[in-house]
């Protein structure tokens, strides 16, 4: 019985504004750097929050999102809480930062700095009719 591949979805999507941000992070980094690394670790008073750092060799496991002409590596713990996240940059009258619209966000703290956050579902892989 055969399956059908279905299209695999990107975990996290960047808008312009965040794709410009990291090409500026990039052109200004020292060293050798292929990307940024996005997770996801336990802390803060939502339980858990973002992290950003340089990606400065792939790991096997990463899932790598190319997007807008940057490459982002996302650590592999932390797919299922970012799949169908849009990362995002804005800047503000007195402070400026990524913004992570995850639709697996249950809830954020006041302060903006930690979430709670569920693991996505993927649907179920649908076998292909016998040809």
């Amino acid at each position: 019985m055969a399956t059908t591949a279905r299209p695999r979805p990107k975990v996290v999507t960047l808008t312009d504004a965040a794709a410009t941000r990291v090409r500026k992070i990039m052109e200004t980094s020292d060293g050798d750097v292929l990307g940024l690394r996005v997770g996801i670790k336990n802390g803060g008073c939502a339980g858990m929050s973002y992290t950003m750092e340089y990606a400065e060799e792939a790991n096997p496991l990463d899932e790598v999102v190319e997007d807008k002409g940057v490459t982002v590596y996302i650590d592999p713990a932390a797919v299922l809480f970012l799949l169908g996240t849009e990362m995002d940059f804005e800047v503000a009258k007195l402070s400026s930062g990524f913004v992570f619209k995850n639709p697996n966000e249950t809830s954020a703290c006041g302060c903006g700095e930690s979430v709670a956050i569920t693991p996505a579902v993927l649907p179920p892989i649908e076998e292909a009719d016998h040809v």
